[in-house]
């Protein structure tokens, strides 16, 4: 039996989770990942089953244009990174071009410095694919 064709938005969805899948097998301490809009939409996402991706989109995008705002006032730049610690782990933003941003969730115990270059690396990647869906 054949498949139907995908949309446009499905093949992107389905290009952009597998560069998250990527990110999420190059270690077992990385719990979770998504790729969302800057507006807050969840574009793509390799995460548990009780997280609400809508939400946990426009929080991520909320969180990181305030970032951005917060780092203008105090003149640092372009903004490439929001850390967030908490008892259970990292939860890393970081831009993937001008429209989306890359979220990762991580263990505690991860190592800090491999997740950050590791996210950079992915949200490159996720703006390739972002720019060839276009």
């Amino acid at each position: 039996m054949r498949e139907a064709p995908k949309t446009p938005s499905e093949a992107r969805a389905s290009a952009l989770r597998s560069v998250l899948r990527e990110l999420n097998g190059s270690s077992a301490e990385i719990e979770a990942s998504a790729c969302i809009s800057s507006d807050g939409f969840t574009l793509a996402a390799v995460m548990g089953e009780g997280v609400d991706h809508d939400r946990f989109g426009a929080m991520c995008a909320s969180l990181l244009a305030l970032a951005h705002r917060a780092a203008q006032e105090i003149q640092r730049g372009t903004l490439k990174l929001v850390l967030v610690e908490g008892a259970q782990g990292v939860m890393l933003l970081v831009q993937s071009g001008p429209d989306a941003i890359l979220a990762v969730a991580a263990k505690p115990s991860m190592n800090l410095g491999k997740i950050i270059l590791d996210s950079r690396k992915i949200a490159q990647k996720l703006l390739t694919v972002l720019d060839t869906h276009k």
